[in-house]
């Protein structure tokens, strides 16, 4: 049975990590897991072999392979660029939907937008940034938040960063069609006033976001351990559910790069099983449920 432990060994006499259609060796999973923590800081125990064989068997189904060890020997040749992106796309989680962790976007909604609404009125500039937007929910999420308060926002210097360091997702987020069961996080007054009816690809009922939620969104693919070319700074940044994939090192040192990029009364908003380490653990104070702003803020 795909999927279960064994002990059966390879032709070569490497003992299986895992029992299946394709022989996936403890080697096979160390240059796996030394890549995906390269490519995306996603750290990568062998607890997990199971996970990756049966996410990435399909992957070796589709290019006709009849192992990992022809698997791995593609996705470190140079022609195999677009196979590894492949690969990181098929080993990240993606779970998301409409207002996850509602706390959230209460206090959003009630602490931290009304002040930036009346700045924006004024002629000021707010950017909020959702860190790992997946494919979207999260981002037009905090759109809608925003347009609650302030139907005509997007007549404003008011701009929402999306970004992910998968495409798949990105481009998901930017096309904005979501199926009927996915909105279900959504008030019905919100999600009738914002989406517009459609169809999936396969006929069925699916909403699109409107014209302005999609003005106030724009959807990047971004690496959080790699380049930030962002030059301005935000007045929220949701990174939630995320770093909980990195290395304590790694982790310390995202949350530290996000304090430069944060207004003075900006908000930090981070999954409800992750926590702030290293050195912005000086420069960031709660402010609620896994929410943080900057000490010395007001």
């Amino acid at each position: 049975m795909a999927g279960a432990t064994s002990e059966v060994q390879t032709q070569s006499g490497a003992t299986r990590l895992v029992e299946g259609e394709f022989a996936f060796t403890a080697e096979d999973f160390r240059r796996i897991a030394s890549m995906i923590h390269a490519d995306a800081g996603i750290h990568l125990q062998e607890s997990k072999a199971t996970l990756v064989y049966s996410r990435l068997a399909k992957r070796l189904r589709s290019l006709g392979l009849e192992n990992f060890r022809e698997y791995c020997a593609l996705i470190q040749d140079a022609e195999g660029v677009d196979e590894r992106q492949k690969m990181l796309a098929a080993l990240t989680t993606n779970v998301t939907r409409f207002f996850r962790e509602p706390h959230h976007f209460e206090h959003l909604s009630s602490r931290v937008l009304p002040p930036l609404i009346d700045l924006a009125r004024r002629g000021g500039r707010v950017r909020l940034w959702s860190a790992a937007c997946s494919s979207g929910q999260e981002p037009y999420s905090m759109a809608m938040s925003l347009l609650s308060l302030m139907p005509n926002a997007g007549d404003y210097d008011i701009r929402i960063l999306a970004t992910d360091i998968d495409p798949n997702v990105t481009a998901t987020g930017r096309a904005g069609v979501y199926a009927e069961d996915l909105t279900a996080g959504i008030p019905r007054d919100q999600l009738t006033r914002w989406f517009e009816q459609t169809q999936t690809d396969r006929g069925e009922k699916a909403w699109r976001a409107g014209a302005a939620l999609q003005q106030l969104v724009s959807f990047r693919e971004l690496n959080l351990i790699g380049n930030w070319p962002m030059k301005g700074k935000f007045d929220a940044i949701f990174c939630r559910n995320v770093v909980i994939y990195f290395e304590e090192a790694t982790q310390s040192k995202i949350w530290a790069r996000f304090t430069p990029l944060m207004t003075p009364n900006a908000r930090l908003y981070i999954g409800h099983s992750e926590r702030v380490t290293g050195p912005a653990v000086s420069q960031l104070v709660g402010d609620g449920l896994t929410t943080y702003k900057l000490s010395g803020g007001a």
